[in-house]
């Protein structure tokens, strides 16, 4: 895929958001423990980044993926990967279903506000014994006359504790497995909602990540987005966009962190000469840059696949896999480099190296995505 000068010109100004809206304040948001996510996503609103793909009609930029790959790479650069994750919740996890399969009614109710960035989203569907087998998830919607009757919990929700709206995967009928299961919109003000928790986590700290209660919430069987018992296909086909989501912004995040280490390596000073003129250093640091090279091209690839609207489900699942190791291997090496100082949390390897964590775990761990490419491989998984 060749880039133009649209894109270039755009990832300036994603750089620019990302150098003046986030940077500034990463360390305040991740002492505090939280981000201010209704102050934040209007400024992201405001120069296009939550609606990236999404229908002018309803505030979005209707451009094609290829842009939404450039937000999220300059995403991954951010100093708060936390705010990272919520922002990608918003542009990428929470509401392509609803931009996809919406009525126009539910489109101008909720996704024109997260567009906006004046609702923040939310996706439901980990449970706190389920994991990522989706299909044994036990959260129940059972109908009521023209209402859904929710009753159920999620466990690890992304923006849970400053959500407006959660996009969440219920049960709604009794057929076992990924069968009966439907994706409803829920507003969090609806009464029998509640935050139980927020999740100390290892790493992104400044992400807000909660357990959600649902007390016989009840809401309107026209928040159900697409066909009611067909929620279970519906997130799958969220998860790859999601997926992606990670995939591009591990680029970003490698990128800054090799770049940001080259510079440290050439600086420093040890045993009459600088760190980079060893040759180990040199080239680990070139051999792991080479491998975020690739993964860019893989990356662009399934962009240019998509934007063709070819199946990427193979190819996302390649690249989340790829990503999650990628971006530890690139955290772990960047700490050793530095050393000593490289273990104190006042040096940003500290806080990438717990942040890249996750990205073998959320969305589809390294295993799910190792049965997901088998199974398409013909071997029993």
């Amino acid at each position: 895929m060749r880039l133009t000068q649209d894109h270039d010109d755009f990832r300036s100004s994603v750089r620019h958001f990302v150098d003046t809206a986030v940077n500034p304040y990463a360390d305040e948001w991740e002492k505090g423990g939280a981000f201010p996510a209704h102050e934040l996503f209007p400024k992201a609103g405001a120069v296009g980044l939550l609606g990236i793909e999404y229908d002018p009609a309803y505030g979005g930029l209707g451009a094609d993926h290829s842009f939404q790959m450039i937000a999220c790479e300059e995403f991954g650069r951010m100093s708060s990967a936390g705010v990272s994750m919520a922002l990608g919740v918003q542009s990428m996890m929470a509401t392509p279903s609803l931009a996809a399969l919406g009525t126009p009614e539910q489109k101008a109710q909720f996704l024109a506000p997260a567009i906006a960035g004046t609702a923040v989203a939310a996706i439901g569907v980990t449970e706190p014994d389920t994991g990522s087998d989706v299909a044994r998830l036990r959260t129940r919607a059972r109908r009521d006359g023209d209402d859904w009757v929710i009753t159920g919990r999620k466990m690890f929700i992304t923006n849970g504790a400053q959500a407006d709206w959660v996009c969440l995967l219920v049960r709604t009928s009794d057929e076992g497995g990924y069968k009966g299961i439907s994706q409803i919109v829920v507003p969090t003000t609806a009464p029998g909602f509640s935050v139980s928790r927020t999740l100390e986590k290892l790493g992104n700290h400044s992400s807000d990540t909660a357990e959600l209660v649902f007390d016989d919430v009840r809401v309107p069987v026209a928040n159900t987005i697409g066909e009611i018992g067909r929620g279970f296909q519906q997130q799958m086909q969220q998860f790859v966009v999601e997926r992606m989501f990670a995939a591009y912004a591990a680029v970003g995040q490698c990128d800054k962190a090799l770049e940001l280490t080259r510079r440290y390596v050439a600086e420093r000073t040890v045993f009459g000469g600088t760190l980079a003129s060893k040759q180990y250093v040199a080239f680990r640091l070139t051999e792991l840059q080479a491998q975020v090279d690739l993964l860019r091209s893989h990356n662009r690839q399934t962009c240019e696949a998509r934007v063709a609207g070819e199946d990427i489900t193979r190819m996302a699942s390649v690249a989340k896999l790829t990503a999650g190791r990628l971006a530890r291997e690139v955290a772990d090496t960047c700490l050793q480099f530095h050393g000593g100082m490289g273990y104190i949390e006042e040096t940003w390897t500290a806080r990438f190296f717990r942040d890249a964590r996750i990205g073998s775990i959320g969305g589809g761990a390294d295993e799910v995505m190792l049965q997901v490419l088998a199974r398409l491989d013909g071997l029993p998984a």
